[in-house]
């Protein structure tokens, strides 16, 4: 089995898992979205959810691209 292969399934795995658990970050939900105090624990909170949110939307895009690659070789 391809080494890219293999660590493309890992971050496809990863990515989807952390996309099932996060929401979509804030800039790509529509509508509403929650907003906090400027300097506040909440706006610290919703900074770090959102950055947890493209965490698993950049391994799921790495990990679907790794893959593919990988299985076409």
């Amino acid at each position: 089995m391809d080494w890219l292969l293999t660590i493309g399934l890992g971050a496809l795995w990863l990515g989807w898992q952390i996309v099932w658990v996060a929401p979509l970050p804030r800039q790509l939900r529509r509508g509403e979205v929650p907003t906090a105090p400027k300097g506040s624990p909440e706006a610290f909170s919703l900074f770090w959810i959102d950055q947890y949110g493209w965490l698993g939307l950049a391994l799921l895009g790495f990990g679907l691209a790794a893959g593919l690659i990988g299985a076409s070789r």
